[in-house]
């Protein structure tokens, strides 16, 4: 039987239960205008923003890795050691050209002139340039890889001109710089100078027997008369000529001067006698001038004394006896005998004359054609000889042995090109810039080198990302950049290149090649400096580049605070007290991460409306 006193608490907390319960349910139940209110909107209210003071930057963002810029395989582009002519430390014949590393490539810089790798011994070397190695340089070779590889040397401190042919002071150069490397430069081998040795005894037994069957050719019986035919000749010729020259230089032969003379002497009598007789006649005809007799008594004054004897007054003198004149007949006749004398001479010197004359000239045109019959008879003897020697059987041995001089000639010259100091094709790498970073050996010591050897990037670091084409159009090289890193650290940045320039940097394109139709550009953005990003090659990172941007902290509020008016102005509504605004009329600039820049009667802190409710 229970007891009163549990039943009592029994019942009490069934009705204490009864009542919970009633007052849940109470308060889950509402009347329809309850319901109707609770339902109703809430009061309209303004939705703001503040103006805010700061600098806005517009950025693209691309995300990337980090990593060494420009990656380049690299191979050999030839033999190690052995090329043309052979070199110390090269192969020799028959023995095992393979090409083995002897010393592996080295992750970590490279500069010029610095050793990548050793194969069977022997260096390769880097050297900046353009144009790949391609062939054994040897000496007298030309073109832009001589070239670049002079401009090369003159840097690493070996003055040697730039000419593009790999000349003797090219090849002191080239031993210099290998022998400070501590190897040899290449040199022709014991088989190399062997093998000239032999070219150069071809020749000379080429030329000696050229010169025996000429000898035989020109000894031979059926050309001996003809060679002694064009040797007379040719003596005759000169003595012609000689006896043609010395009669050209002579005036007058000796004959005709000792006739000129005589002629001359009888002129010269002829001329005195004229003279003479001219004298004579001139003397008889003055006397008989003087010997003529007066006409008649003076009737003129006398002189003389005035008294005595013939004074005036005297007895005349009687008058003298005339003389009669001299006959000078005989004297006439000898002048116009002298004279006719005197013609003849001249005429006899002037008829010697013209006769030494046209005798010099008929001997000198004797003497020409003596030159030119000369002239003819060397010719038919040399025509002859030709002729002759051209049947002789010893003729075609002749032309055969010529022949064979000419090619061991050529053969020697062809040998010679190459001979001496050579950098075969493998033992130099021109690489595009330098100094690089030697990223990733291919080829370990002791394994064939038969591929490429390592991988270099340049010794930079670079961002590789992509953005949308439409992006793109806003890009511009020299953009400056922020690189960010996944734990936060931020390095400033550049940007380099985009689009297809951005591709032929890595080599994913070639240059002409067309990437208009792609959806994404590629860029690139390399790091100002360096400092700090060593040990974060291969982090992916994300880059912000500044498309553009206020030089200094500007008024910015919300893109969806400023509305446009009917007149075409832009405007933001400011709230001035609750539920109360005013329109202000503003000037808008750079739009930025969903900011724009306004300027007009605005301030910092003002709150502007950008949507209501």
């Amino acid at each position: 039987m229970k007891s009163p006193r549990k039943v009592l608490v029994g019942t009490v907390a069934g009705v204490i239960a009864i009542a919970g319960v009633g007052w849940g349910v109470s308060t889950r139940l509402r009347s329809p205008a309850d319901e109707a209110a609770l339902r109703r909107p809430p009061k309209a209210s303004l939705v703001t923003a503040p103006v805010e003071h700061t600098r806005l930057a517009s950025t693209i963002v691309v995300n990337g890795t980090l990593e060494y810029g420009s990656p380049l395989p690299i191979s050999l582009a030839g033999m190690v050691g052995g090329g043309v002519g052979g070199g110390v430390g090269g192969a020799a014949g028959g023995a095992d050209t393979t090409q083995r590393a002897t010393r592996a490539p080295r992750p970590g810089t490279i500069r010029e002139g610095g050793v990548l790798l050793e194969v069977n011994g022997r260096p390769v070397f880097a050297m900046a340039g353009k144009v790949p190695m391609h062939r054994t340089i040897a000496p007298g070779a030309k073109g832009d890889d001589v070239e670049q590889l002079q401009r090369s040397l003159r840097r690493l401190g070996y003055g040697t001109r730039v000419t593009g042919v790999f000349d003797q002071a090219t090849v002191a150069a080239v031993t210099r710089f290998y022998a400070r490397k501590g190897y040899a430069a290449q040199q022709p081998t014991l088989e190399a100078r062997q093998q000239l040795d032999t070219l150069r005894k071809a020749v000379q037994t080429a030329q000696e027997t050229l010169a025996v069957e000429q000898k035989t050719l020109d000894q031979g019986g059926d050309v001996l008369p003809l060679k002694l035919k064009l040797t007379n000749a040719r003596a005759d010729l000169k003595a012609a000529e000689r006896a043609h020259r010395q009669a050209k230089e002579q005036e007058h032969t000796t004959e005709d001067i000792a006739r000129i003379e005589s002629a001359d002497a009888a002129v010269r009598a002829a001329e005195e006698k004229l003279l003479q007789a001219e004298q004579d006649l001139a003397a008889a005809r003055a006397d008989n001038g003087r010997q003529e007799p007066s006409t008649g008594p003076s009737t003129g004054p006398t002189s003389g004394p005035t008294t005595g004897p013939g004074a005036p007054g005297a007895t005349p003198a009687p008058p003298a006896t005339p003389k009669p004149p001299a006959d000078t007949t005989l004297l006439e006749l000898r002048v116009s005998n002298a004279r006719a004398d005197l013609d003849a001479a001249r005429r006899a010197y002037g008829r010697i004359e013209e006769e030494a004359r046209q005798a010099r000239e008929k001997k000198l045109t004797e003497l020409s054609k003596g030159v030119r019959d000369a002239e003819e008879a060397v010719a038919v003897a040399e025509q002859a000889l030709r002729q002759a020697r051209a049947l002789s059987p010893a003729k075609l041995k002749v032309a055969n042995a010529r022949k064979d001089v000419s090619a061991a000639k050529t053969l020697m010259a062809e040998y010679l090109r190459g001979y001496g100091t050579t950098i075969p094709p493998g033992e130099l790498v021109f690489l595009p810039r330098l100094p690089a970073r030697l990223h990733k050996a291919a080829v370990k010591a002791g394994e064939t080198v038969d591929k490429a050897i390592a991988t270099v990037t340049s010794s930079t670091f670079v961002v590789a990302g992509s953005v949308e084409a439409t992006e793109a159009t806003l890009l511009k090289e020299g953009m400056p950049a922020v690189i960010e890193t996944e734990a936060g650290r931020t390095f400033p940045a550049r940007l380099t290149a985009f689009g297809q320039q951005a591709k032929l940097a890595t080599g994913e394109a070639k240059a002409g090649e067309n990437t208009s139709a792609t959806s994404s550009e590629p860029v690139l953005i390399s790091p100002l400096s360096g400092k700090g990003l060593r040990g974060l090659s291969g982090a992916s990172v994300t880059v912000k580049v500044t498309v553009g941007a206020t030089d200094s902290a500007v008024l910015v509020v919300p893109v969806a605070a400023v509305i446009t008016s009917a007149d075409g102005k832009a405007r933001v509504r400011v709230e001035v007290a609750p539920d109360r605004t005013r329109d202000v009329e503003v000037r808008t600039g750079l739009t930025a991460d969903g900011k724009v820049e306004v300027t007009g009667d605005l301030k910092q802190g003002d709150r502007v409306v950008i949507n209501s409710a």
